[in-house]
């Protein structure tokens, strides 16, 4: 009888010890029972904020396994090209703006490049006509991508853990799946047709009836693909089995990509741009992102626009910050392309002086008609971008912003590799004076050349406080992110919101041309439209404006990540803990 019972006892507890084994294989409801997952997550180590919940749980995780800030951003980066295929990729690029634990800050030039066929007159007719969504819907759209060279360059700098460890759980997730959000549904079903279209071969993102929330998207190439790169490395991507399958399916564009443009891309650390502000280190992205030179621009007319006697979003703010925001695009469409190609006029765009000269027509009752404001003179995107923010334990911090440009880029997924093309090739001016996409102008600083890259208005941010280390912040938004990201500055710095408050609070935007003010739909009061429409305004709307990712150190040293309410944002920490 004891022998049976003993027996017995042993079956039963070998049991639960099998059970617990296999929950602890893959992704174990143990280890995700301590990851803490929100909107807002406080942790007294170290919190990330993204676009998708599945990206955030992996970049914590990174963090609980002894990674640093570094490794947790390229973990989140290999996931969100899985999880948030509609920005988050392989086949596209980005800028990363990052600050070290001991002080010092780096940023990394990730973004696509035009390849060798590229020229002035390539999206023009024989009339000197733009072709229609030749830049935007064709292979002839896509310039070649940087992410996976980015992410393997800040990995060789910056990394503490092996890269396969960081690339395993986005291969797991396009592997076993991930349940759909329904804004991710509901994308996938809206644009069914036009994935069908552009590709011939059937791909993960297509079926036969409608996508509905909750359904699991698995991703057989994708997860191929990223395996090849996690035992091969990078030269996988740009030499490799994957790079002749990106360029079998550029040959239905008369071979747009050659193998030397894939080979030959390279990332870039570039200096980042800084400026102080009331106390304030604000550090950003340098050209060919015009983020960083736009905010500083756009911080330094705050104050010699009064901001100290105005409140938030009343009559006076909104008509001197659109002011402030004609006279800055401005100046981006003149000014602003690659510093390879162009002489970027930095120090003259930053200097306080020149800064004061570009604010001394600005009528304070009246609008300024784009018409009449022009860029400055010296003597002598979709919206479908992604970013992440992250502040880790030992106070390293890192802003990433990356895109594929439009919604799923071009929409033209690589044929047996699973991932979609970019469409960056209309942030280039494909032709001098006439706008892109996102309505914004250029001319001969962002011309069509081979081997260039296109300008952008990604704006990954770090703020330091008195010196110490504050706040990563970021947003995708194309032409809107600057002014997403300055707003949001302007609530935590001058405003005092707390970090969701300054988030969720209402946003406009303004960027010269086209000549009008953009509000969020239905936040805003109706007399005040009516009343910056007596000033000369044109007010129009938008369903919703930036949707931001940031991570501050509050004053007892408690990490804090937010993530946007308007979209899937989710926040993670590495342990839970209350909100202090």
């Amino acid at each position: 009888m004891m022998i049976r019972s003993f027996l017995y006892y042993l079956m039963v507890l070998l049991g639960l010890f099998l059970f617990a084994f296999c929950k602890n294989e893959g992704r174990s409801d143990l280890r995700e029972s301590s990851i803490e997952l929100g909107k807002c997550v406080w942790d007294k180590e170290g919190v990330v904020s993204c676009a998708h919940p599945e990206a955030a749980r992996i970049g914590a995780e990174i963090l609980q396994q002894g990674g640093n800030a570094f490794d947790a951003a390229i973990a989140m980066q290999w996931a969100l090209a899985v999880c948030y295929p509609e920005a988050g990729n392989i086949g596209g690029g980005g800028f990363m703006v990052a600050r070290k634990s001991d002080g010092s800050y780096l940023s990394l030039d990730f973004r696509e490049s035009a390849p060798a066929a590229a020229h002035r007159a390539v999206y023009l007719d024989s009339d000197g006509e733009r072709i229609e969504a030749k830049s935007t819907d064709t292979h002839y759209a896509a310039g070649v991508p940087g992410t996976v060279r980015g992410l393997y360059e800040c990995h060789r700098r910056l990394s503490r853990m092996d890269m396969p460890s960081l690339i395993d759980p986005a291969i797991a997730l396009a592997r076993e799946g991930f349940p759909l959000t329904a804004r991710q549904a509901r994308y996938l079903n809206e644009h069914a047709e036009t994935l069908r279209e552009r590709n011939g071969a059937g791909t993960a993102f297509t079926r036969s009836g409608e996508w509905q929330v909750g359904d699991s998207l698995r991703q057989e190439d994708l997860a191929a693909t990223l395996e090849r790169i996690s035992q091969a490395g990078e030269e996988e991507f740009y030499s490799g089995y994957t790079a002749e399958l990106i360029l079998a399916e550029m040959r239905q564009a008369e071979a747009w990509f050659q193998a030397e443009d894939l080979a030959n891309y390279r990332a870039h650390w570039r200096e980042p741009i800084s400026c102080d502000w009331r106390g304030s280190k604000v550090v950003g992205m340098g050209p060919p992102s015009s983020g960083g030179i736009a905010l500083c621009q756009l911080l330094a007319m705050a104050d010699l626009l009064g901001l100290d006697s105005l409140q938030h979003n009343d009559l006076n703010y909104i008509h001197r910050f659109v002011e402030a925001q004609r006279r800055v695009y401005a100046d981006r469409s003149e000014h602003l392309g690659d510093p390879d190609f162009y002489a970027v006029p930095v120090e003259q765009l930053l200097d306080a002086g020149y800064i004061a000269a570009r604010v001394l027509d600005i009528d304070l009752l009246q609008a300024s008609p784009s018409a009449e404001v022009l860029p400055g003179q010296f003597a002598g995107e979709s919206m479908e971008t992604t970013h992440l923010s992250l502040i880790d334990a030992e106070g390293n911090a890192v802003a990433v912003t990356t895109t594929l440009n439009g919604l799923y880029g071009s929409k033209i997924v690589v044929e047996g590799a699973g991932f979609f093309l970019n469409n960056e090739m209309d942030d280039f001016s494909t032709k001098a004076g006439s706008p892109n996409m996102f309505g914004l102008i250029g001319g001969e600083a962002n011309a069509v050349e081979a081997g260039k890259r296109m300008l952008s208005s990604m704006t990954p941010t770090i703020v330091e406080r008195d010196g110490a280390l504050f706040m990563a912040l970021g947003s995708p938004g194309g032409s809107t992110i600057i002014t997403s990201v300055l707003q949001t500055l302007l609530n935590t710095l001058h405003f005092d919101m707390p970090p969701d408050s300054a988030i969720a609070a209402a946003k406009f935007h303004s960027q010269w041309l086209p000549d009008k003010v953009f509000f969020e739909e239905g936040r805003f009061r109706g007399g005040l439209l009516d009343s910056l429409a007596a000033m000369g305004h044109t007010p129009d709307s938008l369903a919703s404006l930036g949707r931001m990712d940031l991570a501050v150190i509050q004053p007892d040293g408690t990490r804090c990540a937010c993530g946007d309410l308007r979209a899937d944002n989710t926040a993670a920490g590495h342990r839970a803990n209350e909100n202090p």
